[in-house]
């Protein structure tokens, strides 16, 4: 059976089961015990679906689509997963970081972004200290001042700083995610001006021979003030690459979609930016000797990268649970593996 034949055979049981799901999760009060036979049903004919296209259709969208149409049957399937609170933690347990690994090539295309406009400005400025006031604004260049770096702690308002700081941050990473309509050309702008900035001020340091000191003063938010940036740049460049290729859906339905999945991605670095805020408000001007912010800087990194292993594990034991509680064997006698890939759908599909 081609793919074609089987989404037009199939189709109508799919469509039934994803707004029986709709009325599970948006009025759940109104359920009926037929009803919830009904899904039943549907969701282990889905299942078996599922199984079908990864055998004999591996990599086509339709399987993505299967996988997350099945996905939230099972969950509507367990009470557990109706708890606000519960959804939410799931999200920051396992579910995040796998659409940070799903988009791990735009976030990674988003750091070489940001890598080459600091090389750049590093290079500028240091080849002549005055092309600083042609890379920033003179009010800015004019307030650098390495030989006042760390002094005056006690003036600092550490809660009115981090606010602000957090807040600028935030507004940054969404301007780098919102630009993705723009077919990503402006946020590959957002993510090399704001790496020629940090190029150049790294630069100014160097020659001032206070390095040491500046990265001490960048390094302990900017572990994960900069992560953050990086996945809100990237999921802005893939809301631009869906724009230009869209595969063999129409343009308007991958932008939407893309829009959907590049949101979530955004969501989550929300609290890296409320921790970032608080770090570069309280810690990064306080007195604590260069030594400690860098333990600091070094401390976010780990954190960061055990978050990260802790969310893959999650993702592998929940995908391993659903495998094999309710995952129908394929023909052949394996079991479906992934149940929660990104979402797609099929209503678009060019047939």
């Amino acid at each position: 059976m081609n793919i074609q034949r089987f989404i037009r055979e199939h189709k109508p049981v799919w469509t039934e089961l994803d707004g029986l799901l709709t009325l599970f999760e948006k009025k759940r009060r109104t359920v009926q015990a037929p009803q919830v036979d009904r899904l039943t049903f549907l969701y282990r004919t889905a299942s078996a679906h599922l199984a079908y296209a990864q055998t004999y259709y591996p990599g086509d969208e339709i399987g993505l689509y299967l996988n997350q149409l099945v996905a939230r049957a099972h969950h509507a399937l367990h009470a557990e997963q109706w708890k606000t609170s519960h959804r939410l933690g799931d999200f920051f347990k396992r579910r995040f970081i796998g659409y940070v690994l799903e988009r791990k090539r735009f976030i990674a295309l988003a750091f070489l972004l940001f890598m080459v406009g600091a090389l750049s400005g590093f290079a500028a400025v240091w080849q002549d200290p005055l092309n600083l006031y042609a890379l920033v604004s003179p009010e800015m260049a004019d307030g650098i001042n390495p030989e006042a770096v760390g002094k005056n702690h006690g003036e600092v308002q550490s809660a009115v700083m981090s606010t602000s700081i957090m807040t600028n941050n935030i507004r940054v990473a969404v301007l780098a995610f919102v630009s993705g309509i723009t077919f990503g050309l402006l946020t590959v702008y957002v993510l090399s001006y704001n790496g020629i900035l940090i190029g150049a001020l790294t630069a100014v340091f160097w020659q001032s021979g206070k390095s040491y000191v500046f990265w001490a003063y960048i390094l302990p938010h900017g572990v994960i003030e900069l992560t953050a940036i990086f996945i809100a740049g990237g999921s802005g460049l893939y809301m631009g690459y869906r724009m230009i290729n869209p595969g063999p859906y129409t343009r308007k339905y991958m932008f939407l979609r893309s829009v959907k999945e590049s949101a979530l991605l955004m969501v989550g670095t929300i609290p890296l930016f409320v921790i970032a805020g608080i770090i570069e408000g309280y810690i990064t001007p306080s007195g604590l000797s260069l030594e400690t912010k860098y333990i600091v800087a070094g401390a976010t990194l780990i954190a960061l990268a055990l978050y990260v292993a802790y969310g893959r594990l999650n993702e592998r034991k929940h995908t391993q649970l659903i495998a094999e509680d309710t995952v129908p064997r394929d023909e052949a006698g394996t079991r479906t593996a992934d149940l929660f890939s990104s979402p797609a759908s099929i209503s678009n599909r060019s047939i």
